[in-house]
C-alpha cells in the first residue's frame, strides 16, 4: 500500500515510537497515561483539584478546566467529520482500547495541549510538570499504537489554539468589568 510521502513518514514515525511498547516499563507508562487521559480526565480532575484548593484563583481554575472541555469536547466534534480510522492492528498492535475507532485528531492531544496553556497560564506551582505530563501523554497515544504521528499533532494544535482563544478572550476583557465593585467608588476630594 503506497501512503505517499506524508503518509509513509506518518507510518515510520508510528511505527518507531510504537516498538518502545515492547519494554515492559515504557508499556506500563503508556497504558497508564492513555487511562488517565481518557476523555481528558486526568487534566479535569486536575483543574478541579486546583479550583478546590486555591480558593483566590477559583474562578481562574474553572476557566481553565472548561477549555479543556471544550478543547476535547471539539476534537469528538472533528472526529465525527474526518472519520479517519485507527492504525491497523495488523501493523501496529495496540497496547489500550480505545473509546472510539475514529484517530483524527487525538483528544488525548487535545485535552493535554489545552491544559499545558491553560493551567499554565494560571502558573501554579505544580506548573512545571504540567506540560512535560501533557507531552508524554502525547507521545503515549503514539507508544500505545493508537494514533498516527499527524493525529497528535493536530490535537494538540487544536487543543492549544482552543486554550489560547479562550486565555485571549479572558484577558480581553475591558479592565473595569474585571474591577472589584468595591474599587470602583467616586470621586476622592
Amino acid at each position: 500500500m503506497s501512503y505517499g510521502t506524508y503518509g509513509d513518514t506518518d507510518h515510520r514515525v508510528l511505527a518507531a515510537l510504537r516498538g518502545y511498547g515492547t519494554r515492559p516499563r515504557v508499556a506500563t507508562a503508556a497504558r497508564a497515561l492513555s487511562a488517565g487521559g481518557e476523555h481528558g480526565a486526568l487534566w479535569l480532575t486536575a483543574g478541579l483539584l486546583g479550583a478546590a484548593t486555591d480558593r483566590e484563583r477559583r474562578g481562574a481554575w474553572l476557566r481553565a478546566t472548561a477549555l479543556v472541555g471544550a478543547a476535547h469536547l471539539a476534537s469528538m466534534g472533528v472526529k465525527r467529520v474526518v472519520r479517519r480510522p485507527r492504525p491497523a492492528p495488523a501493523t501496529f498492535a495496540p497496547l489500550v482500547r480505545t473509546a472510539g475507532r475514529h484517530s483524527f485528531p487525538s483528544s488525548h492531544a487535545a485535552s493535554s495541549a489545552a491544559a499545558a496553556v491553560a493551567f499554565g497560564a494560571l502558573r501554579p506551582p505544580g506548573g512545571r510538570w504540567v506540560t512535560p505530563l501533557a507531552a508524554a501523554m502525547c507521545v503515549s497515544r503514539l507508544v500505545a499504537g493508537v494514533h498516527y504521528p499527524s493525529d497528535v499533532v493536530a490535537g494538540a494544535l487544536l487543543g492549544a489554539l482552543t486554550a489560547r482563544a479562550g486565555t485571549a478572550r479572558h484577558r480581553e476583557r475591558p479592565a473595569a468589568a474585571r474591577l472589584p465593585a468595591a474599587a470602583g467608588g467616586g470621586r476622592h476630594g
